[in-house]
């Protein structure tokens, strides 16, 4: 790329600072950015998380060490709307959410962009580990990131070829290893810093505490059943579990059990075998797929972040009742703990397809949770 006027998202961290100074280092004009997102009760609780107060103060340090100009946005009502308040519902309602997908779809590279405009840049920069590379006719197209213990672009897969094409990931070629070797030889404020290993807004790491603590008028107790519908147990709200979940449930059936399904309506949590938690099929919506893909479409397909994906066939349907079209995923393999709210995302190879919202999955052993005014899937 020419030397350019470069706007780089800077967190504070290791990944980010090491971007930027990249970026410096290859001749452009960076200009760093920080969107403050969350305000924290407790600081010291959160020293060293993505998003931490004092993070944005080890941007400005880097910033300043790399000798470049440095502003930060306030974006707190942005990240409210539309990453905790979907958080907090989605719990809510009995799914699992992917809020880093929801902050990089809607709050992060989106609002880069608008600002990289008014920043006079030409270009945005994270510290993602993924790749762009342009296809035969030349569009930018999102790859896997080299280091596939770090890769990030599962949450990138929304990102057309128009974004990708101002879109610089300066990481998507080198492994975390090296980039914190980098950082240290560079000398950059905050080299030696830990990772963050949770979502940058639950502090305590206790998803449920944080959704109570945010609902609470809206928390229903409700029964646990067994997989014939037996009661074996009571909880304080379906926020507390997630499909696959076997440690905390609060009751003892004297052999492993899991949570295989969660009836927000009814605040019903069911519990099952492990082979209940295996699905052979996944209904999915709000699809995002780049502009060249197809259906039916054959892919490897992973339904979580840290899901190393299975080989799936994406096809159209329609509702047996209304008719209404309906995205499939059907894997050739069935696939353990596929949780709706979740997104199921495609690849070929290395070059992300798209991906779409998981709404329910169904299986051979597992019972399909969808109501039956929703229609049957084909």
């Amino acid at each position: 790329m020419q030397p350019t006027r470069v706007l780089v998202a800077m967190s504070g961290g290791v990944d980010s600072s090491v971007a930027a100074a990249r970026l410096v280092a290859e001749g452009h004009d960076v200009v760093g950015v920080t969107l403050h997102l969350w305000d924290y009760p407790d600081e010291d609780a959160v020293r060293g998380r993505c998003c931490a107060p004092e993070d944005q103060h080890d941007a400005r340090r880097v910033a300043d060490h790399l000798g470049i100009p440095h502003y930060t946005f306030d974006r707190r009502e942005l990240f409210r709307r539309h990453v905790i308040d979907p958080f907090v519902d989605a719990y809510l309602e009995g799914r699992t959410p992917s809020p880093c997908v929801s902050c990089n779809r809607s709050v992060k590279i989106r609002e880069l962009i608008p600002l990289a405009d008014r920043l006079g840049a030409t270009h945005v920069a994270t510290g993602h580990y993924a790749r762009v590379v342009p296809d035969a006719a030349g569009r930018a197209r999102l790859h896997r990131g080299k280091d596939r213990g770090k890769d990030q672009s599962y949450f990138l897969h929304m990102l057309q070829a128009e974004e990708l094409a101002r879109v610089v990931l300066p990481l998507g070629d080198a492994t975390k290893k090296e980039v914190r070797d980098e950082a240290i030889a560079r000398r950059l404020p905050g080299a030696t810093k830990g990772e963050s290993q949770e979502l940058c807004f639950v502090s305590s790491g206790r998803y449920d505490d944080f959704v109570a603590t945010r609902a609470e008028s809206r928390l229903r107790p409700g029964p646990i059943v067994d997989a014939e519908g037996r009661l074996v147990g009571g909880h304080a709200g379906v926020h507390a579990f997630t499909i696959g979940q076997r440690k905390g449930l609060g009751v003892a059936l004297g052999k492993p059990a899991f949570v295989v399904g969660i009836d927000a309506t009814t605040a019903t949590v069911r519990l099952g075998d492990e082979a209940d938690l295996h699905a052979a099929a996944a209904r999915l919506v709000d699809p995002c797929f780049s502009d060249d893909v197809a259906f039916p479409l054959e892919a490897d397909v992973r339904v979580r972040a840290r899901h190393e994906g299975e080989r799936a066939t994406l096809s159209i349907t329609r509702d047996a009742e209304t008719g209404a079209e309906i995205l499939m995923a059907r894997f050739a393999e069935p696939v353990r703990a596929v949780s709706p709210g979740q997104v199921a995302v495609a690849y070929a190879g290395e070059r992300v397809l798209g991906g779409a919202t998981i709404v329910e999955a169904y299986g051979a052993a597992r019972r399909p949770r969808i109501a039956a005014h929703e229609g049957v899937i084909a």
